[in-house]
């Protein structure tokens, strides 16, 4: 007979769950790039890490989003050029991208990673309905997918450790915005602090 002590369990399997990864990359997070969120953004790079290695362990489903433009969009009306399709800022840091295996990569050309992709039919497919999302920015990328995943009614935890944005004032309005006025939930991450 085999005897399971307690710590050697794993955290119970969850098939409704997903982890969304947002735009971890390196036009975002490293310096130099084309719009490097600063070292303050960087600071979440372990933090997902962990997150990413305690949900694979629940068999939490996980994606990973990617901006990813032609060089003619419209968005480099607002926003220096950027990960550009096939490019070396489009592709996820080095650090993340140890973890890309077992994973469903999004492209995106727009704020949300639901805008005119795959992402809901993947969900919903597999029966999810409760989403971890974090990355970059708070306010722009990971609180448009946020508004559009509770448009669509799933339940959001954001863990406060995994995201960032190179603007802390809108930083803070997302996370409050995210919290009080679109329902998500804000988790201390994966410090338990």
């Amino acid at each position: 007979m085999l005897v399971v002590q307690e710590e050697d369990k794993l955290e119970p399997v969850d098939k409704h769950r997903a982890l969304i990864i947002i735009d971890m990359q390196r036009d975002f997070l490293e310096k130099g790039r084309a719009l490097f969120c600063g070292e303050h953004a960087r600071q979440v790079i372990e933090p997902i890490q962990e997150l990413i290695d305690q949900e694979r362990a629940r068999s939490t489903t996980v994606f990973f989003t990617a901006d990813t433009h032609s060089p003619d969009d419209l968005e480099f009306n607002m926003f220096p050029p950027h990960c550009l399709r096939g490019s070396l800022g489009a592709q996820v840091i080095p650090e993340l991208a140890t973890r890309l295996d077992n994973t469903i990569l999004i492209e995106k050309q727009r704020f949300s990673a639901f805008f005119n992709t795959n992402l809901d039919e993947h969900l919903q497919e597999k029966g999810i309905n409760i989403l971890t999302i974090c990355g970059v920015c708070t306010e722009i990328c990971v609180l448009h997918t946020v508004a559009d995943a509770r448009n669509r009614d799933y339940a959001v935890e954001i863990p406060r450790d995994c995201v960032a944005s190179f603007d802390k004032e809108a930083h803070l309005f997302a996370l409050h915005h995210m919290e009080k006025i679109l329902g998500a939930r804000i988790i201390q991450g994966t410090k338990n602090e």
